[in-house]
């Protein structure tokens, strides 16, 4: 790994923010999905989640791969599931829906530990997810059409979120919120993507990197990985 990639992924990883997240609710077209694992990576989050109850959904995952090399996805079968996950972090919970206690997406305070609940294409959010919610979110519309298409609505608002976050500077930090161990994985991960394959496929643990991101390991992790 050269040193202006190992420089910038640091950089990027300064920058994450692990207490903002999304929430995709049974999206089922991979295109949505790798948009809004696209916008999430441009506005800094570290991890989606996303309700995928079925195998058919959960194969997803792997559609998308390509988008989410930055962005971790962590798939529950259940949308209650997924919601007490979020809460246990701390977060408010929103949710996309024109109701007569709706807010304006933009008068959120996206300071605070934010999870944004995205509904489906086929049905949008569902009861179970309004319940859940601690706010209902619209997005002002003054066309004929009602709704947006979810990665375009994801975006606004992840949007929004990094507006107030980059005023209050929770972008501007000098060290990662990302646990030590989550920065190592990844800088190996991302770094040094074959060799990566390589030690999982092997079951062998990821080395140490020094301070250039150029790995320390002794000869009995080499000639492992170097073994058939």
């Amino acid at each position: 790994m050269n040193a202006e990639r190992y420089a910038r992924i640091q950089e990027v990883l300064k920058a994450r923010q692990p207490d903002l997240t999304v929430c995709l609710e049974e999206v089922h077209k991979p295109n949505n999905v790798s948009a809004v694992i696209r916008t999430a990576d441009a506005t800094g989050l570290h991890k989606i989640h996303a309700v995928w109850p079925n195998e058919q959904m959960r194969s997803l995952n792997h559609t998308s791969a390509g988008a989410r090399n930055w962005v971790e996805v962590d798939t529950h079968d259940t949308i209650e599931e997924a919601v007490q996950t979020l809460k246990a972090q701390g977060m408010q919970i929103l949710v996309t829906n024109l109701s007569d206690k709706a807010i304006d997406f933009r008068e959120v305070d996206y300071t605070k530990p934010t999870a944004i609940i995205l509904g489906s294409e086929k049905v949008g959010i569902s009861n179970k997810a309004l319940a859940l919610a601690d706010h209902d979110i619209v997005i002002p519309m003054v066309g004929m059409v009602q709704s947006l298409n979810v990665s375009v609505a994801g975006a606004l608002i992840l949007y929004e979120a990094q507006r107030q976050r980059q005023a209050a500077g929770m972008y501007d930090r000098d060290t990662s919120l990302l646990s030590p161990e989550t920065i190592e994985r990844i800088l190996f991960e991302r770094g040094h993507p074959v060799l990566a394959k390589v030690a999982q496929r092997k079951g062998l643990p990821y080395p140490n990197l020094d301070d250039q991101g150029e790995i320390v390991a002794d000869e009995a992790w080499w000639k492992e990985m170097q073994s058939k």
